[in-house]
Parts: C-alpha cells; structure tokens; sequence
C-alpha cells in the first residue's frame, strides 16, 4: 500500500488547478485537427512559499503545465487559478497584469545575446515598471549580488559558463519580486558544480524572498533535495505527488520504475514490434 499523498499539506495556495485538459492538434494547434491530449483531467495545488518538482517521462505534459499558468495556451477544459483568478479567459491586458507576479527561468536561460548581463537583468524592470535609472541599478546590482554574480554585469552571455547563464537568467526572473517562479528544467547540462550551485538558490532565494517556486527536473537526486513536495507526471494524469521521501518509497511500478531508473516495467525497454522468431526466423528471411 502506498503511502503518498493526495494533496499537499493544508497551506494557502497560489495555484490551483482544477480538472484541466489540454490538448494539441496536428499541427501544434490546440484548435484544430485530431487531438493529442497531453494533459488529461489534472488537479492540482501549489502551496504558498514552498518549492515544488514537477517530474516525469519526457513528453509528459510538464512544460505544457508551466504555459498553461503563465497563459501562453489555454486550458480547454479545467480551471487554472492563480491567486483566486482563473488565467484561462483573461484578456491581454488582465494576463500581462498576472505576468508581472510571475518570473520564468528559461530551459538554457534564453539570455539576450546583444545585451550585457546587467542590460539582461535590467529588461523586465524597463518594460513593467517606470522606475528611475538609478533604482534599476539598484535593483540589478542586488539581484546579481543574490546570484554570485555582481562582479559579471559587464560581461556578454557568450562571455559566461552554462552555469553562469543559468544564474543570470535567475536573478532576470526574480528582478520584478514575484510571488511565483518556474523554472524549466534548471538543472539541464549543468556540471556537478553548477548543478548543485543552482539547486541551493532556488530553495534559498525561495525562502529568502518568501517566493513559490515551481521547477521542472529529471535529475532526482538533487530534485529530492531541495522540494517540498514532488508531483509526478505520467500518461497525462498525476501518477502520484508527495514528499520527495513518500513518492521515493511508491509502491505504485511506473514511479518506482522512474525513481529507481529501471530500463524496464511499464515503460517498456523495448519498443513495440513482432516477436523475435518472426524477424530473424525462417519466416523473417522469407
């Protein structure tokens, strides 16, 4: 019998998703064409001020599931609240307003490459807010700072290390002191010391600056570390969601398929194809 949760611990949510389905036509089009859902019926809550995983197979739906709050697609059925308000029918305006209290940490960083690092920190403040120059510096100076990276802010993005990237990409999300940050497997091609770098920030800057963080990651050993609560994505529902020691010790076989990296179980090591005798047997060279 498993031991996970169904739900988080009794804490404020900052986002609630009730029932949500998406889909993609054959064209990457939501709208049109034969629907391939990718997220089927999922409920789930993010409590305040914690740090939540989101893992799973690859194709699963989990970078899906950060458009869908930041509004970038609209769920075609279900709710999706942030702070009480559903994102799925706000107007432009309404969504940029909701934006604002969101920061997004890039797959890779997606750094501006024609501006300097302080110039990369320094954009969101120039386009939402009509702060003095001074104050912006300000700003980006201590978000860098936060970082480790005060000394880089002259530096170009093809002048720094992946990791050093990823950093600066950071303290670009957290210039606007948002309530909420994802983060698109943060972890991705980083080297043990970058990798751990970047887990001890997301869960010292999210209880530092008092965020709710939500990140995306397959590396398990460094996800467990740092979350509050684990969700695990599977064949467009929830398989199971806990903390990172009750889905660690899921009795359920495609969860501990995953968190034991077994090549073999409900996802099968070998793909689907006739039986062995019929390729290579007398059969197969007829």
């Amino acid at each position: 019998m498993s031991l996970v949760m169904d739900s988080p611990p009794a804490v404020a949510s900052l986002v609630d998703l009730r029932h949500v389905s998406f889909g993609y036509g054959n064209e990457g089009d939501p709208t049109e064409g034969h629907q391939r859902l990718v997220l089927d019926d999922v409920c789930m809550t993010l409590p305040r001020g914690q740090v939540t995983a989101l893992m799973g197979a690859s194709g699963g739906g989990k970078t899906t599931l950060l458009r869908l709050i930041g509004g970038q697609v609209r769920a075609q059925q279900g709710q999706v609240l942030f702070d009480g308000q559903d994102v799925t029918p706000m107007t432009t305006p309404q969504l940029y307003a909701v934006r604002r209290r969101m920061g997004m940490l890039f797959q890779f960083g997606a750094l501006f490459a024609d501006m300097d690092v302080f110039e990369n920190v320094a954009f969101p403040l120039r386009e939402h807010t009509d702060l003095p120059d001074a104050l912006i510096r300000d700003v980006v100076l201590m978000k860098l700072n936060a970082v480790g990276l005060r000394g880089a802010r002259g530096l170009r993005p093809a002048d720094l290390s992946g990791g050093m990237a990823r950093r600066v990409a950071l303290a670009r999300a957290i210039a606007l002191d948002p309530d909420l940050v994802m983060y698109d497997e943060p972890f991705a091609g980083l080297d043990p010391i970058s990798l751990g770098t970047a887990a001890h920030l997301i869960r010292d800057l999210n209880d530092a600056m008092g965020l709710t963080s939500l990140f995306v990651s397959h590396d398990l050993e460094q996800t467990f570390a740092i979350a509050d609560w684990v969700i695990i994505l599977a064949n467009g529902k929830i398989a199971t969601q806990g903390t990172p020691d009750e889905v660690r010790h899921s009795t359920d076989p495609l969860v501990y398929q995953y968190v034991n990296a077994l090549p073999d179980g409900p996802v099968r090591f070998h793909y689907p194809c006739p039986p062995v005798a019929q390729d290579f047997g007398r059969a197969g060279r007829a």
